[in-house]
């Protein structure tokens, strides 16, 4: 299973813009992390990247840094969908929503299938009064893909995200990053081992072999889903690095697609 024509790829983490914005709003993510992008967030771009590896699904997102962007997303979000057979759309929701719930039921007749969360670019914390009616809302109706860790801020902290969890045990979470970006001693801390996925995207290229092979081997392979994190990283070195760590193909091939596939029920 090493040429990389041949796997199977469901890319669970991927962040797609309009055109006239996407140079826009990708500059603005690679100035906040001052990390140089791979791609320009176009879906045309994004496409031609992940044939490259032979991905068949995307699991593709957008973030409401702001209330009123919110329903223009979700219909972005799902027009994208609905061009693309090979896209799975998560809509996007914002605490200072007046109605969640009306908002939960447009995303579900949108045909979107979960919902994004990014608690530093929207100006939360993940275990504020003030979001949990968004986890009221979605629980038992939608997974929730929740970005997770920051150098500088704590409020998408393992520990937060733990603290929610105890809330909302039936809550279906999928924490990125492998629960923390550069917080990995937390996620191992309050997270690892824990009812809920976690996805390999923007982990790889800063965990030495033997750590990242302990979280997911101790998190649990059946509940790790391969993700780029697109327009960031390049869709070639992202899956070399995952076959670089000590997993069997049959374990690479659960975190390449059958997880997520179980995850959506898709056929």
């Amino acid at each position: 299973m090493n040429n990389l024509n041949e796997p199977k790829i469901i890319d669970a983490h991927v962040h797609i813009f309009p055109d006239k914005v996407a140079v826009k709003a990708t500059e603005a993510t690679s100035n906040y992390y001052g990390v140089q992008m791979c791609g320009n967030g176009t879906v045309e771009d994004l496409l031609q990247r992940g044939r490259a590896i032979n991905v068949y699904k995307y699991i593709v997102h957008s973030t409401a840094t702001k209330v009123d962007q919110v329903e223009s997303i979700n219909d972005f979000i799902a027009a994208a969908q609905a061009k693309n057979t090979s896209f799975i759309g998560f809509g996007t929701l914002h605490p200072d929503l007046e109605d969640i719930e009306s908002e939960v039921d447009r995303i579900i007749s949108l045909g979107l299938k979960g919902i994004k969360l990014h608690p530093d670019f929207q100006n939360f914390n993940i275990d504020d009064p003030d979001v949990m009616p968004i986890y009221k809302a979605i629980q038992f109706k939608l997974p929730v893909l929740i970005h997770m860790g920051d150098e500088n801020r704590t409020s998408s902290s393992p520990e937060r995200l733990s603290n929610v969890l105890k809330r909302f045990p039936d809550l279906t979470v999928i924490a990125a990053h492998l629960g923390g970006y550069q917080m990995w001693d937390d996620s191992i801390k309050y997270l690892v081992g824990k009812n809920l996925y976690l996805d390999t995207s923007s982990s790889l290229a800063f965990l030495d072999k033997e750590k990242a092979t302990y979280i997911i081997r101790k998190h649990g392979v059946e509940k790790i889903l391969f993700g780029t994190d697109y327009p960031m990283w390049s869709h070639e070195e992202e899956l070399q690095r995952l076959y670089n760590l000590d997993f069997t193909a049959e374990e690479q091939e659960l975190i390449l697609w059958k997880n997520a596939s179980k995850l959506l029920g898709l056929k």
